[in-house]
């Protein structure tokens, strides 16, 4: 049976019957090929960290090619192992990666300061003055706020400014060609108007009637990227975009590419959470919590975005730039300490071991404090990341403890954004949570309900992720029937069958986790003070 179904999938591969999406992600670049059923047949990966230069969290161009080409290479080492084929044509292709951020390129396509991601707390003026002047907010991390920010700093620069664009539509543009970007990750450069699924074309002319900016040559529409819907064809690879995506000259050109997204949007898809009144929860190097609203919200909050979904609904989000980091670093130090004693042990397995110990700690966790600020928090308004754990003397120091309270302090600044989201009365029917954490089960979705003190659901599929998100609209954008939409496709072809499973809020954890977020807030000083001492 094994052998009719490699000698199937086979077929389908030399067929062209398959997708695949590439996402870059904070920590890894993970590519994804799926088949004509939605099932992966073979994955690819690389590991990269950003790097602190000059003050501004980046990622080398270098690097960016060196990891798609890598996670592209062993998938298709993967598909050579398991089916005995080469892989040379592909039904179809989406690339995804983080939102927000700041590539800037010239006349001559050359980028003219290294990209800063989504990390950067380094807009502050600026994305406050864009707030006040579009009574809509625009967060630190938007290439908006970037870009404005050079323009107050007057980086004479921007006098050869020529194309803005984000991680995703540079990866794209370079394959293809073609200058776009999906309406999800357009969304957090620029405020898009939900009527006209286009940037708001007043706002527009506000930016551009700004003082600071008479003197330059452009206008931001003229250099930003333009905006494509879920199910439409966004170019197709080239002749130097297929050598450059796989170095062994294998692929051939001509193969049609969805829009370019970001990760909000794959990890949408993912939980097929684009529909009115659901919503998803991602946690990773970052964490964020997605609403798909039903009206526009009453205020404009500083704790949330307004993005949209890859078919462009509106999207209540909730961003913290702080998540798993911290706990992964106290893992890393528990393996060290398993290899000083002689206890060989993979990570997958110390996951495991010490995520369950959280459930045997105290509600509260013991009266102890962490923050995982590796970067600057923009929820909780701290300019810049200081890890940092404190107890008193009778806090209640164990193991267990520890391990619940890394897990609170991951979710501790959603949580403040989510309570926003009930003040305006924002309905959701339901909550998927994906992401690498919930590999071990139970344990963090169990904490994620009591901190975000509703059920939360996780797929069989939770620990696919983005890519598996952006080959699925990669998919939808070969597949897509006259009358079809993404929220039909998702729910009757990829969603009908998988299994999931759901935990209610207990009583003890979520009165335990308010608790912490008691102290959490009171202690934001002790993590300012930090900021000025360390």
């Amino acid at each position: 049976m094994k052998e009719v179904r490699i000698l199937e999938i086979r077929e389908k591969i030399a067929q062209g019957l398959t997708s695949l999406g590439i996402e870059l992600g904070s920590t890894r670049i993970k590519a994804v090929l799926i088949d004509d059923t939605f099932q992966i047949i073979a994955q690819g990966n690389f590991e990269w960290e950003n790097q602190l230069v000059d003050g501004y969290w980046t990622y080398s161009l270098d690097d960016i090619w060196r990891g798609i080409q890598t996670s592209y290479q062993e998938m298709a080492s993967d598909v050579k192992e398991q089916y005995g084929i080469e892989i040379e044509i592909i039904g179809s292709i989406g690339f995804s990666a983080m939102m927000h951020g700041y590539m800037a390129f010239d006349q001559q396509d050359q980028l003219m300061v290294p990209f800063r991601t989504w990390r950067n707390a380094t807009t502050t003026q600026a994305a406050q003055e864009l707030t006040q002047l579009f009574k809509y907010n625009i967060p630190e991390r938007w290439s908006i706020a970037h870009l404005y920010q050079e323009v107050l700093n007057k980086e004479t620069y921007l006098e050869n400014l020529s194309f803005l664009t984000t991680l995703a539509g540079y990866v794209h543009w370079q394959l293809t060609g073609e200058k776009i970007l999906g309406i999800g990750d357009a969304s957090g450069m620029f405020p898009i108007d939900p009527k006209t699924k286009n940037y708001y074309r007043s706002m527009l002319t506000q930016f551009d009637e700004k003082k600071a900016l008479h003197n330059l040559p452009w206008r931001v529409s003229e250099v930003l990227p333009k905006i494509a819907l879920s199910g439409e064809v966004a170019g197709v690879l080239s002749e130097v975009g297929a050598k450059r995506l796989d170095k062994s000259g294998n692929l051939k050109a001509g193969i049609p590419f969805c829009p370019p997204e970001g990760d909000a949007g794959t990890g949408m898809t993912a939980t097929n959470s684009i529909g009115r009144r659901t919503g998803n929860i991602s946690a990773g190097t970052s964490a964020f919590a997605m609403i798909v609203l039903e009206k526009e919200l009453q205020d404009v909050y500083p704790e949330i975005d307004l993005v949209m979904t890859p078919t462009g609904s509106l999207v209540a989000m909730v961003h913290a730039n702080n998540c798993s980091s911290e706990l992964n670093a106290w893992m890393t130090l528990f393996k060290q300490v398993s290899e000083v004693v002689g206890a060989h042990i993979s990570t997958n397995e110390l996951f495991e071991l010490m995520l369950n110990q959280a459930l045997l700690g105290d509600a509260d966790c013991g009266g102890m404090l962490s923050y995982g600020y590796h970067s600057g928090e923009n929820i909780t308004k701290v300019p810049e990341g200081r890890p940092l754990f404190v107890r008193r003397p009778e806090s209640q120091f164990s193991l267990a403890n520890v391990m619940r309270l890394h897990l609170y302090s991951a979710f501790a600044a959603l949580n403040i954004g989510m309570k926003i989201l009930k003040q305006e009365q924002v309905q959701v029917d339901k909550i998927v949570a994906h992401g690498g954490i919930f590999k071990t089960p139970v344990v963090a979705q169990q904490l994620l309900a009591a901190a975000m003190n509703v059920p939360i659901t996780i797929m069989a599929t939770a620990g696919v992720g983005g890519a598996w998100g952006i080959a699925l609209l990669a998919a939808f954008s070969r597949n897509k029937l006259p009358e079809q939409a993404l929220s039909t496709f998702l729910n009757q072809d990829v969603f009908d069958k998988v299994k999931r499973t759901t935990i209610t809020p207990i009583a003890r954890d979520v009165k335990g986790f308010e608790s912490f977020m008691t102290r959490y807030q009171s202690g934001l000083p002790v993590e300012l003070s930090a900021i000025d001492h360390l």
